[in-house]
């Protein structure tokens, strides 16, 4: 007996400094859509470079930022990045940083949602967002559309960084728990798959050809090793250029602060063992253990 399928459906709309989730609304789908979601800070611009690069054979001159907008960043507005995206003739692969249930879900795409370690995401954050310069602070804060509070300047201390974000819950960015926990649900859809950092970085090419057979992607063998070589860290660090939004203009340090280290664990040189422990209840709390485990490890049971 076929099981119906309940498919997400869009509950809310969300608006802040950076989001405008009703783009959706308006966004039309097409059959091979790729949708590709983390929090943030997750192995976003990574998974868009891997895609890009089974879509289009390890070219290494791809524009992958321009080529894979973040859908519902509300800056450039809707009425000018849906068109660009409509016009768009390559299979589009787009992101977004929303919970499921602020997003539109069609059954004909296929999603893939990036999950971190809370604290390698705050890390990671902290150096996006410390290195930002005027630019960034203009466009999010001081273009038409904007809804809430501007997003501020961050503290020098990071341990006070990391502090807002556990007590207002991803501050100042957005919440972090119901992102995860939202995805999570999902997890057994036929065209949700959810893959890890720590994943990615113990074997690339392992995830590579998991991620092209998910997305019934082709890989052309004679272009493997190029398809890797432009997966790499090191290759993407010194070409970031092609994959961070506008060239890294909203960076003075360049496109290359953008693509920082790419390593998890930095924390551990910060927070004592019971900041770390609070941190580890808390994800228990909001996850439930085989969800905060996962999301620590990226190790799933069954």
């Amino acid at each position: 007996m076929n099981r119906t399928i309940e498919w997400p459906r869009k509950t809310r709309e969300l608006h802040n400094h950076h989001f405008d989730s009703t783009i959706w609304n308006d966004f039309t789908f097409r059959e091979d859509d790729i949708v590709i979601a983390t929090y943030a800070k997750a192995g976003t611009t990574w998974t868009q470079q891997i895609i890009g690069q089974l879509l289009f054979r390890g070219d290494p001159d791809l524009e992958v930022a321009e080529m894979s907008p973040w859908l519902d960043l509300r800056v450039p507005p809707k009425a000018v990045k849906l068109p660009v995206v409509e016009a768009q003739k390559h299979r589009r692969f787009v992101k977004t940083h929303l919970p499921i249930d602020a997003l539109r879900f069609s059954p004909k795409a296929k999603y893939i949602y990036i999950g971190r370690d809370g604290r390698d995401v705050v890390w990671s954050m902290y150096n996006h967002h410390s290195n930002a310069n005027q630019t960034w602070y203009e466009a999010l804060n001081d273009t038409p559309g904007l809804v809430g509070p501007p997003i501020e300047r961050p503290p020098e201390d990071i341990r006070q960084y990391w502090r807002d974000w556990m007590d207002r819950d991803g501050h100042p960015f957005w919440p972090f728990w119901e992102n995860v926990r939202t995805w999570w649900a999902i997890r057994d859809l036929p065209n949700v798959e959810l893959i890890h950092f720590a994943s990615m970085k113990a074997d690339m090419p392992g995830q590579i050809r998991s991620i092209a057979e998910f997305l019934e992607i082709p890989v052309d063998e004679s272009r493997w090793d190029a398809i890797v070589e432009h997966c790499s860290f090191d290759w993407m660090k010194k070409n970031a250029r092609k994959s961070v939004p506008l060239g890294g203009a909203f960076w003075d340090a360049g496109a290359e602060v953008f693509i920082n280290k790419g390593v998890n664990g930095r924390w551990r040189d910060t927070l004592t063992a019971d900041e770390s422990a609070e941190y580890e209840k808390r994800a228990r709390e909001e996850l439930g253990e085989e969800r905060a485990r996962w999301l620590a490890t990226g190790e799933r049971r069954g």
